[in-house]
């Protein structure tokens, strides 16, 4: 993970974090100035931000909002202080409205990112400045640090070509903590398609099969927010297994980027995950990714003990053949 450390001193009322990446200073400089890049790091895992606003220059501002998997936003702005390229930069951070306005009672910190080569790549050094003890707290408590980790952690991805980030592998699993897992993989096809793939159910029977002897004779799927869905697998002949499936409600829909449902096995009284599934292009090749959250740490090792990651890399890769004839 590219966070070596993240402290805090309530003497010098900083928060400070270290990263390093396999990334030159100016790869790295491009993807905290390009609003485009921001955006896939930027919040936490299941807070994805966007950059309505980006005007990079001394005194110009920023606006981004992280919006939860149940639709709850919490917005911030940047006031650009200072520019260094490619070294670095500081702003002027708040808690704001959706208008970018600060709010009353919450702080507004100065935050210095910089840049420095290594010998294998690039650190950044990322220091936020608070003016009282109070809310150095406040912030910590809002879980600045389990946050920002995270977020930072995910840069990795953003700096490499997705082409270089597929050669070799197939889906990928991260643990993030008890209750999340991320998985992540690079489907050969545009954006538009594998969105379509995923919400048209002629094409989603083609592929979303997981082993072969499978079949998928319900895809009932959701259209607007708080409509549910239903999906049923069964068996070919002659293959062992039991018919199974899941339904659950859509929580969040922004076509293409982004659907967030809950999932739980029809039939059964146990707890829902929420699945938040997001999609980016470049150059043809889309990443997906799906952020899982458990109710706990049990229930997530028995649903990955199910060999699911493996049954999703079955179905990803028939995707890719059938993207091939859409």
């Amino acid at each position: 993970m590219p966070v070596t450390d993240v402290t805090t001193d309530p003497e010098a009322l900083t928060m400070t974090l270290e990263a390093e990446f396999d990334a030159s200073v100016d790869r790295l400089w491009s993807a905290f100035t390009d609003p485009q890049q921001l955006e896939r790091f930027w919040g936490p895992p299941g807070w994805p931000a966007r950059f309505p606003q980006f005007d990079f220059t001394v005194g110009g501002h920023a606006r981004y909002v992280m919006m939860s998997p149940k639709g709850e936003q919490s917005w911030g702005s940047w006031e650009f202080v200072s520019i260094d390229a490619p070294r670095g930069f500081t702003v002027l951070d708040a808690f704001a409205n959706e208008e970018g306005a600060p709010l009353e009672g919450m702080p507004v910190m100065r935050v210095v990112f910089a840049f420095e080569p290594t010998a294998t790549g690039s650190r950044m050094v990322n220091t936020t400045y608070f003016t009282t003890a109070e809310a150095l707290e406040q912030v910590v408590a809002f879980g600045a640090v389990e946050g920002s980790t995270m977020a930072i952690n995910q840069l990795d991805l953003v700096l490499h070509d997705l082409r270089d980030y597929a050669a070799g592998r197939g889906t990928q699993l991260e643990i993030l903590d008890d209750q999340h897992v991320r998985i992540t993989r690079v489907i050969r096809g545009p954006r538009e398609l594998v969105w379509k793939a995923h919400h048209d159910p002629e094409l989603t029977k083609k592929w979303m099969l997981g082993p072969d002897g499978w079949s998928m004779p319900v895809a009932e799927q959701a259209e607007a927010v708080g409509d549910t869905y239903r999906n049923v697998w069964v068996p070919d002949p002659g293959v062992e297994g039991e018919e199974f499936g899941f339904e659950g409600e859509l929580l969040l829909s922004d076509p293409p980027r982004r659907a967030v449902t809950t999932e739980r096995m029809i039939g059964t009284d146990g707890p829902s995950t929420i699945n938040d599934l997001s999609f980016y292009e470049e150059d043809g090749m889309t990443l997906l990714t799906l952020v899982i959250e458990y109710p706990d740490a049990e229930t997530r090792d028995m649903i990955l003990g199910t060999g699911m990651v493996d049954g999703m890399e079955a179905s990803y890769a028939r995707l890719e053949g059938v993207l091939a004839t859409v």
